[in-house]
């Protein structure tokens, strides 16, 4: 039998300042989530995004749990932040990094942003070489891909499933495959087609 390839897994940021963000910051929120965030200890980052962004990033966590297969002794998946680089999912958040992360654009010609990523890819892509390395994220815009490929060349590969799909239909797709225990086929990031015709909606799931 073939070994399977070591492989890690990047996931996009949730909008941190988007409507369900600001409710973890509004003053009188009362979830149970925003009251961990306003502690000293924090929460989740992941379980933080998993809140913010929904279905999306919580398809993201969980495919990359269910899916990584990193080096011993390293971290299977890596948050990009919009001003702390790289983080596990299981570093904590407060609020005040909530908004810190809220007033910085993830945008490649934000300096905030592409110095502490493009630090700890380089601090981490030596320990990477013999990994695979899977975006999990919009392939077609400029804000990852412009910073990743450079760096990993063609280590880093995405779900090619993902061309053409909305962020709804990237989570539910990553859900269903978690579910199923399918992992999904990967192409290169690097020369790949990153722009196409909207798929067909997913399937129901047989009850």
């Amino acid at each position: 039998m073939t070994p399977q390839r070591f492989r890690v897994f990047l996931l996009s940021p949730a909008d941190c300042s988007g409507t369900r963000a600001r409710q973890l910051q509004s003053d009188g929120a009362d979830h149970d989530l925003a009251r961990r965030l306003r502690g000293e200890a924090g929460a989740p980052l992941g379980e933080t995004f998993a809140f913010v962004s929904s279905l999306y990033f919580r398809g993201k966590l969980a495919y990359a749990r269910a899916f990584a297969r990193p080096p011993a002794g390293l971290a299977g998946a890596h948050v990009i932040t919009p001003c702390d680089g790289l983080r596990p999912p299981e570093s904590r958040l407060t609020l005040r990094d909530l908004k810190r992360y809220a007033g910085v654009p993830v945008d490649p010609d934000e300096k905030r942003y592409t110095r502490p990523l493009l630090r700890d890819l380089r601090a981490l892509a030596p320990a990477w070489a013999e990994a695979e390395v899977v975006l999990l994220g919009s392939v077609a815009s400029r804000k990852y891909a412009d910073l990743l490929t450079p760096v990993l060349g063609d280590r880093l590969l995405f779900p090619s499933d993902f061309v053409g799909r909305g962020d709804m239909s990237r989570g539910g797709l990553m859900l269903r495959s978690v579910q199923e225990g399918r992992e999904l086929p990967y192409v290169p990031l690097l020369g790949a087609e990153r722009h196409g015709p909207r798929p067909a909606r997913l399937a129901p799931l047989p009850r």
